[in-house]
């Protein structure tokens, strides 16, 4: 198993790097079924992990000017506040029933990835202010009920709602999903010391650091590749793990 989790590390960073999103969809998994974490823990983790390897990987986007830094004002701040609310909200509800609210959000991931993209590689026309907070709010309160990122959501919303290209779009949901997911980390500090819970930090510590390295490789990938094949194929998995850890999760649930 932990060969397993290794290897599900480097595939959380490569998804970060190459899609700008997906990696977080995969944190939660790995860490509750390859290193058999609780599921609020796992989720408290998935937000440290994501935050640390996203924002990383946002270096080389800053550096190559990839960042939209209006969006992450308008999006990545509110963004911070719903993941923080999200979280603080994590105290009132079962660990079972955010693992099953996590796979559906992994079935609508999936969703938006198999659909055939109609966007404008140039942007579009930016749209109001006030819908991109909206947006940002939402987006952060799912990061921090569930552990995601929330890449998959942010792409498409900065490019239809930001009128950003996709490529600046991709380099500024990195840096938005590392704000919203250290401000989602921070309150669950708090939620798993209320319910005795800690973090297992030699873990975090070393799937961060292997999803960092697929991370910057899946950024140096990016360019050289047919990201459109990958995209359906892990769509795909995401379908099959969706499936199954609902299904895990209600029967645990109502057995």
């Amino acid at each position: 198993m932990a060969i397993l989790g290794w290897l599900g590390a480097l595939f959380i960073g490569l998804s970060l790097g190459v899609f700008g999103s997906g990696g977080s969809i995969v944190t939660v998994p790995v860490l509750v079924y390859l290193f058999g974490q609780d599921e609020k823990t796992a989720i408290a983790g998935s937000l440290f992990i994501v935050g640390l390897v996203a924002l990383i990987g946002a270096l080389p986007k800053l550096a190559g000017r990839q960042i939209h830094w209006r969006s992450v004002l308008l999006f990545g701040l509110p963004g911070m506040l719903g993941t923080y609310l999200g979280a603080w909200s994590a105290k009132f509800i079962p660990g079972l029933v955010q693992l099953a609210a996590f796979a559906v959000v992994m079935l609508l991931a999936a969703v938006m990835m198999l659909r055939p993209r109609q966007v404008d590689p140039a942007g579009g026309t930016p749209r109001a202010a006030w819908k991109i907070i909206a947006d940002g709010v939402v987006v952060g309160a799912i990061t921090g009920l569930v552990g995601v990122g929330g890449g998959f959501l942010i792409v498409p919303a900065l490019v239809l709602l930001g009128g950003l290209s996709i490529h600046l779009a991709i380099g500024t949901s990195l840096l938005v999903i590392a704000m919203k997911s250290f401000a989602g980390f921070w309150k669950y500090l708090e939620v798993l010391d209320h319910q005795g819970l800690a973090l297992d930090w030699m873990v975090l510590l070393g799937v961060s650091a292997f999803g960092v390295a697929g991370s910057l490789a899946g950024s140096w990938l990016a360019g050289r590749i047919q990201a459109e094949g990958l995209r359906k194929g892990f769509a795909i998995f995401l379908v099959v793990m969706g499936v199954y850890i609902l299904a895990s999760s209600l029967y645990r649930l109502f057995t």
